[in-house]
């Protein structure tokens, strides 16, 4: 399953950076292959600077080895090896009228001292932070999330919809980083799902993600905008970078795994402003998205 999963990843990567240069039509791709001295590494792959695309990251990696101290308490067990790959993108275009989007799909596997495999699971999914709210977009993106739901489970796009609103909770500012999408983990195997299920359910996630995402950008990267309207996008970038430096658990499992900070800091804008005290005008669209922001919206 590691292999197969692996190289799923590799071929997703290449298909997802390969179309947003194309939509981007100047920046390329840097990339980078990295090693973690303690086992396995990765490909990382930045675009900067575009006439689209501000700044954004489209990672693989695979690690493994002994299990750190910390996430053996983590997991409640003593001894323990592990495998992990996943791919992991943030994007943050230029344009405010464009969302940030996220996605990450992984896979774990635990072992005792003996090689024994003695756990595995998939988790994942992909959310939307839009700056200036459509509707039309949030129910485009939620529409192809419940889409891929629906082809394995009529629960699974409540119940995950329910998790990625509930995960992605500034709980310090009280609010939502954006608008959702899809948040699991730990899907392993039970009487309803094989591993092998899991996987068809993951895949279908991920190879929605260009259909979910691409179409939004099409639309509004070339839409007008103020200064005043991309100072509003820095001050709600500064809420994205304080959701991934205080609460996200895989920004934290890359740090206590010794992972290459590059890759894991990859997720942050290169422009964020935090204004002292600030609220935007009564009745205005800035107003009108932390409202929603405020409690999770039914999209679809």
């Amino acid at each position: 399953m590691k292999d197969k999963f692996y190289a799923y990843i590799q071929q997703l990567q290449d298909r997802i950076t390969a179309k947003l240069e194309a939509v981007d039509g100047e920046a390329k791709f840097r990339e980078d292959i990295w090693e973690r001295p303690e086992g396995g590494g990765g490909r990382s792959r930045v675009i900067e600077n575009g006439a689209v695309f501000e700044k954004g990251g489209v990672n693989i990696s695979a690690v493994h080895g002994a299990l750190p101290q910390s996430m053996q308490n983590y997991f409640g067990v003593k001894d323990a090896d592990f495998f992990a790959c996943g791919l992991s993108l943030v994007i943050h275009p230029k344009n405010p009228m464009v969302p940030t989007v996220h996605a990450n799909w992984r896979y774990f596997e635990m072992y005792d001292k003996q090689g024994k495999l003695v756990d595995q699971w998939f988790g994942g999914g992909q959310d939307l932070t839009p700056y200036y709210l459509f509707d039309e977009d949030a129910k485009h993106f939620h529409t192809i999330c419940k889409n891929a739901c629906d082809k394995h489970n009529p629960e699974f796009y409540s119940t995950y919809k329910a998790k990625c609103d509930d995960y992605f909770w500034n709980t310090h500012r009280n609010e939502a980083r954006g608008i959702g999408g899809l948040f699991y983990d730990y899907c392993k195997a039970n009487t309803e799902m094989s591993m092998e299920d899991w996987y068809n359910f993951e895949t279908e996630v991920g190879n929605s993600f260009l259909e979910a995402y691409i179409p939004i950008v099409e639309k509004r990267k070339d839409l007008s905008y103020s200064k005043e309207q991309r100072d509003w996008q820095e001050i709600r970038r500064g809420r994205y970078v304080e959701f991934n430096l205080v609460h996200d658990k895989g920004t934290l499992f890359g740090l206590k795994t010794n992972g290459r900070i590059e890759s894991i800091l990859m997720s942050l804008p290169p422009h964020v402003q935090w204004v002292y005290d600030h609220h935007p005008e009564k009745g205005s669209e800035e107003e009108r998205l932390l409202n929603v922001l405020a409690k999770p919206k039914e999209w679809v």
